[in-house]
């Protein structure tokens, strides 16, 4: 299950992306916004990235203007890897190497076909694991500063 929201910036990529969910026969919950009416992103990541972090959701695909705000609101949250990619090869070494659990663009700066071809990449690379496993853990460790 993917969890997905947006704010107003990005809402007409969401329903672009539950259609495209749809097309690759991929299950998601939408946590909104449900309209381009202007709303408080961090509303609508809260509510997407708590869904991640609690398991209720395997990964999770936020999108806003430019991918940043709302990447920055998941990774508040415990065991949330948020990435805000804007070329299909972010997207690829964000799960490789990172363990991305969370996918975030920006509308006003990612082309749809490059949104297509990210979500696509996020949802079939696997973690690397080996020498990046470390590395991750160190990202939700205090003894990782």
């Amino acid at each position: 299950m993917i969890a997905i929201a947006s704010d107003h910036a990005g809402f007409h990529y969401k329903e672009r992306v539950k259609t495209f969910l749809k097309q690759l026969n991929v299950q998601y919950k939408d946590f909104g916004t449900n309209s381009p009416e202007s709303v408080d992103y961090p509303d609508f990541a809260h509510a997407a990235s708590d869904a991640v972090s609690s398991g209720e959701c395997d990964l999770g695909i936020l999108v806003c203007g430019s991918g940043i705000g709302v990447s920055i609101v998941a990774n508040k949250h415990k065991g949330i890897r948020a990435a805000a990619c804007e070329s299909v090869t972010a997207a690829e070494l964000s799960r490789r190497h990172n363990n991305a659990n969370i996918l975030c663009f920006g509308e006003r700066l990612v082309g749809w076909g490059v949104a297509e071809d990210m979500i696509r990449v996020f949802l079939n690379t696997n973690f690397e694991a080996g020498r990046h496993t470390r590395r991750v853990e160190k990202i939700h460790s205090l003894t990782g500063r």
